[in-house]
């Protein structure tokens, strides 16, 4: 558990970095801005060491800045906790599903957990990049597309298999025809350029399991949405929301896609099927 929970904390770290990307991203972007003093955004006062430790700053401070007071946004907080539980259970699954370090991690294992580390450090950037400006950067797209075809050309290297690499075009297809015919109202070309990553990543029926899991979420959540948009029972939601209004589909694709991975669901039983 000991080193468990230092995975746990590196992970939180990290999540405070990747604030950093999501807030500096598309800014010109370069290493000299990520590496800078981080600063309060209302009063730009430099912030201490103690007002950066991941999640217990932003819970002692009451989401307040020492200096000026003014809040806080609640991401900070949530992406370091979210990137510390993602890395946790990355390792549970590397380790062979236990927290407990039985015995030393092979350099395969270690590989393997650096990559997928780095693949889902990514995807929490572009998860909450999405929701905030409603677009995916193709930087980290491609860069994503990139890593996953890693995955393909290990697979290659033991078993070639034509559907291995066919998997990200299959998925990716489908994504770009209805940007295609709708102009870019129904969906962005941002989720096929994702979803070619996915397929990759996952494989084709993994990722179609994480495509369906994705447009289920997503329903769920838009018909959630326009009810409490009526009811207005939530002051953060929108009065004004409809089916027509514009939904990041980002957020849910990554989310499906995490489900199959570390839970290994086959919801539509395309497994059973084939076998």
């Amino acid at each position: 558990m000991y080193f468990a929970t230092l995975i746990f904390i590196f992970g939180t770290v990290i999540g405070s970095f990747l604030n950093v990307v999501i807030f500096r991203y598309g800014n010109n972007l370069k290493l000299k801005s990520l590496v800078g003093r981080s600063s309060c955004m209302s009063c730009k006062k430099n912030l201490s060491w103690y007002e950066l430790i991941p999640v217990l700053s932003f819970l002692f401070q009451k989401g307040k800045c020492c200096s000026c007071k003014s809040k806080i946004s609640w991401q900070y907080a949530i992406v370091e906790l979210l990137t510390g539980l993602i890395f946790l259970a990355t390792f549970y699954v590397v380790n062979g599903k236990s927290l407990s370090l039985i015995q030393n991690l092979q350099s395969f294992q270690i590989a393997s957990l650096l990559y997928l580390l780095t693949i889902f450090s990514i995807l929490i950037v572009i998860t909450v990049y999405d929701i905030k400006h409603k677009i995916i950067p193709d930087g980290l797209s491609f860069l994503f597309a990139g890593l996953a075809f890693v995955t393909v050309l290990i697979n290659s290297m033991i078993s070639f298999n034509w559907i291995d690499l066919l998997a990200g075009p299959i998925l990716a297809t489908p994504f770009a025809f209805l940007w295609l015919v709708s102009k870019g109202e129904w969906i962005g070309f941002g989720d096929a350029k994702l979803a070619l990553g996915i397929g990759w990543f996952m494989g084709l029926i993994d990722g179609i399991s994480s495509v369906a899991l994705a447009f289920w979420i997503g329903s769920i959540f838009g018909v959630s949405l326009i009810l409490l948009s009526k009811l207005q029972t939530l002051s953060f939601v929108r009065d004004n929301f409809t089916i027509k209004s514009e939904v990041p589909f980002a957020p849910f694709l990554i989310i499906g896609m995490l489900l199959v991975f570390f839970f290994n669901w086959d919801v539509l039983g395309l497994k059973l099927f084939l076998l």
